[in-house]
């Protein structure tokens, strides 16, 4: 059920101490695709969701959401995108109603245990080549996908890509001698870092889980954005819902993140000291909201690094870290216009 079962028995609620089930993701998942115009084709390839539409000649464009997410949040951009070619969206290991295996602990396996998964689908699917596209972690893992396996990757896309800045270093008295133009950081206090390193402890989700029939609302409460973005779809929950089921389940995928990442989010293995290792012929386009807290500077650096004349950099207006449901339009104009320089 999706509520605790009231019964004497002290312990009898535990099971369901939080509402939510596989079987609920699916039909709130459900509930979201049918908003859908065009035909949807869904099944389950070696746990990984794909959404297929009507075949086409030209290259896939494959779709990678970023952490705690699912297929469901490309809601917007689907029926604009595969209008001209197949679009393939699928969740990731860990994520979703994707399967959950257990992670290592160290950065570089996670890493390669996400990685072979993309690779596993992709043989399984059996597509040669495609339009990769990532969005925040997904950008990470469709970097690393396409360092890889370079000959399947006819262009990447990376929207407000987590994990390419190196790890801030503390200020020090050098900094001040770099002139008036250096602006110091201020210090986090002594309390607050014990805080992050208590939390650190826990897996990044954890607080939901913890929260039982609670969770929902903390969603709800936290991620309003997430129901504003998508309100003129839904005049409900459904996708703080979706949110939620999605990442009240068993942890997986957000413990293989937390093992990539240091405190505070950083990544401990930054992508900008390994974007020398994509092909500099491979076209990589970099589109970040101009109003995110991802900083687009990332990708003036990737730029630079390998070179302006394979490497674009895009900010859409208005848009926070959720580009595609912020400006859908706009995004969807912009892949679109990618996906036809390639065919």
């Amino acid at each position: 059920g999706c509520t605790a079962d009231k019964s004497s028995s002290l312990w009898s609620w535990w099971p369901s101490w939080r509402p939510t089930s596989m079987s609920l993701l699916k039909t709130t998942e459900s509930k979201i695709l049918a908003c859908k115009t065009n035909k949807v084709m869904r099944f389950l390839i070696y746990n990984k969701r794909r959404l297929t539409e009507d075949a086409s000649p030209k290259t896939p464009l494959v779709m990678v959401h970023g952490f705690g997410g699912g297929v469901g949040l490309w809601i917007r951009n689907l029926d604009a995108l595969s209008r001209s070619r197949t679009v393939y969206a699928f969740d990731l290991l860990g994520f979703g109603r994707s399967s959950r295996p257990s992670f290592p602990s160290d950065a570089a396996k996670a890493e390669e245990q996400f990685v072979d998964s993309i690779e596993q689908w992709r043989q399984a699917v059996g597509l040669e080549n495609m339009i990769l596209l990532g969005h925040s972690l997904g950008g990470y893992l469709a970097t690393s996908y396409a360092i890889q396996h370079p000959s399947r990757v006819s262009h990447l896309i990376l929207v407000d890509p987590w994990g390419f800045p190196e790890r801030t270093k503390p200020e020090t008295q050098q900094s001040e001698d770099q002139g008036a133009e250096a602006v110091k950081r201020p210090t986090i206090p002594r309390w607050a870092r014990a805080i992050v390193s208590i939390l650190s402890l826990f897996n990044p989700l954890a607080v939901i889980r913890a929260a039982g029939p609670w969770g929902p609302g903390l969603v709800n409460r936290f991620r309003p954005d997430f129901k504003r973005k998508f309100e003129d779809l839904f005049d409900d929950d459904t996708m703080t819902q979706y949110i939620y089921h999605c990442n009240a389940q068993t942890p997986s995928g957000e413990v293989g993140f937390r093992a990539m990442s240091e405190t505070l989010g950083w990544a401990k293995r930054p992508m900008l000291q390994r974007v020398h290792l994509l092909p500099t012929s491979m076209p990589v386009t970099m589109l970040y909201g101009a109003r995110s807290w991802v900083d687009s500077s990332s990708g003036d650096r990737a730029a630079e690094i390998r070179g302006k004349a394979h490497t674009k950099v895009l900010l859409v207006d208005d848009a926070s870290h959720h580009v595609y449901a912020d400006q859908p339009d706009d995004f969807n104009k912009v892949v679109e216009n990618i996906c036809k320089s390639v065919d």
